[in-house]
């Protein structure tokens, strides 16, 4: 029975590491918009309203969900802007940006002030949440 303990316990940790690890990607986390960026740093104009931002890398299979998600989001608001970034070829500015993992969409205002940030594939209702927040 004792030599179960340190396994139970274990298998309860990573459990509970799996649960909030699984919860906290693609969640939508507000930001208070003090870091800019500028279009030259991401190579495109800024949307009018919006500009999506996302970082990206050649073997990351949820990046191209994420494509295809953010791209179709955008189809529908001419004022909204989507943007993809090799996050390998451009590892300075993923460096400055604090971006820890792939895919990474960054959700900027029209004057480039981060105002939220999705970790991981976004959800399509949290995305048009944040947007809509904007439009306010």
């Amino acid at each position: 029975m004792k030599s179960l303990l340190p396994l139970v316990i274990v298998l309860g940790l990573a459990s509970i590491y799996g649960l909030w690890y699984q919860r906290s990607r693609g969640t939508v986390k507000e930001k208070s918009g003090q870091s800019i960026i500028t279009q030259s740093m991401i190579g495109a104009d800024f949307g009018s309203k919006a500009t999506l931002v996302q970082f990206s890398s050649a073997f990351c299979t949820p990046c191209r969900a994420t494509r295809t998600l953010l791209e179709n989001i955008v189809a529908q608001m001419e004022d909204v802007k989507h943007v993809e970034v090799d996050a390998e070829a451009n590892l300075e500015l993923v460096r400055e940006l604090n971006i820890l993992s792939t895919p990474t969409t960054l959700i900027l205002d029209s004057k480039g002030r981060e105002v939220g940030r999705a970790v991981g594939a976004p959800k399509r209702e949290q995305v048009i949440h944040a947007l809509a927040a904007l439009r306010e």
